[in-house]
């Protein structure tokens, strides 16, 4: 959560009008917990989502996250209902295939480092061609998976990619 990428996240959906809640899985920073082996993690993402959704019943609501968090919010937005759009930004392959992605019709958006040490490109647009549709991939010339030096062109893909009801 306290990272450049995820409050650059943050800082560019707020600016389109989402309402944005921010969380550390169990175990990171202040938070309690062990790791829970991905299973965890993705519980994690749903109950912060119930949270939300508890808070802002009326509001139609998306998913968006970094890295290890990418992976866990397309699992929710793949499995669960309701949905309008997902963003996955930094999405590593170095973690394995993402089976759920190959069916899932939520239109997603990716938003990766051409210098992605934890998604090679070659790697990245394997995977991506077997994820069905609709989805969107936006390559920002950057130094690594932190977008180093290129924070604010991940910024406005990100505010570019909100799909706004």
């Amino acid at each position: 959560m306290h990272n450049k990428v995820v409050y650059r996240m943050a800082k560019a959906l707020r600016g389109t009008g989402c309402v944005v809640l921010r969380f550390n899985f169990r175990g990171v920073g202040k938070s309690e917990g062990t790791h829970g082996n991905f299973v965890g993690e993705v519980e994690d993402a749903r109950m912060a989502l119930g949270w939300l959704r508890e808070r802002y019943p009326e509001l139609p609501f998306a998913l968006a996250g970094f890295s290890f968090g990418a992976r866990a919010i397309t699992r929710v937005g793949c499995e669960d209902e309701g949905a309008r759009w997902m963003i996955a930004a930094g999405f590593p392959t170095v973690q394995g295939p993402a089976e759920h992605l190959e069916s899932c019709n939520v239109p997603k958006t990716f938003i990766l480092s051409t210098h992605d040490q934890y998604a090679p490109r070659a790697d990245f647009e394997a995977i991506y061609a077997l994820w069905a549709e609709p989805k969107r991939l936006e390559w920002i010339e950057a130094a690594d998976h932190f977008f180093a030096g290129a924070l604010d062109a991940f910024e406005e893909a990100v505010a570019r990619s909100v799909v706004l009801p």
